[in-house]
């Protein structure tokens, strides 16, 4: 059987992701929650329009995922100043407060992957990834 790239890269995202998971599950988010949370934090206040562009998503998508957050208590969806038809997105306190303890936990992830993979593999991994 020819492997499929695709789909060994789907299922090693799978397992990295899970891990990432586990890790943050006490703080009841996942880590594409996580991630979309930091790129908020840095984009803030963001339209979703142009977030969704930044995280290479669907507007529907992230609507979507805007709106768990928003049920969370994490963001806060307004209107943006130039345009009041566009939807914008921003951290709330809580939502920052909850960045401020995910960090650590991200930050030791970081450095399990690292260790588990070792500098080369993790140097050949980012080649990788950047050449896709």
């Amino acid at each position: 059987m020819n492997r499929c790239y695709s789909m060994m890269l789907r299922e090693a995202a799978r397992r990295v992701s899970s891990i990432y998971d586990e890790a943050l599950s006490p703080l009841q988010i996942n880590i594409a929650q996580f991630s979309l949370l930091r790129r908020i934090e840095r984009l803030q206040p963001v339209s979703m329009t142009d977030l969704a562009q930044s995280a290479q998503l669907d507007r529907s998508t992230i609507g979507r995922n805007i709106k768990v957050l928003s049920r969370m208590g994490l963001v806060e969806t307004g209107r943006a100043d130039r345009d009041q038809r566009e939807a914008t997105v921003g951290l709330t306190g809580a939502g920052a407060e909850l960045l401020a303890r995910a960090g650590p936990i991200w930050d030791q992830c970081q450095r399990d992957m690292e260790a588990r993979l070792g500098p080369i593999k993790i140097t050949a991994l980012e080649d990788i990834l950047r050449s896709i």
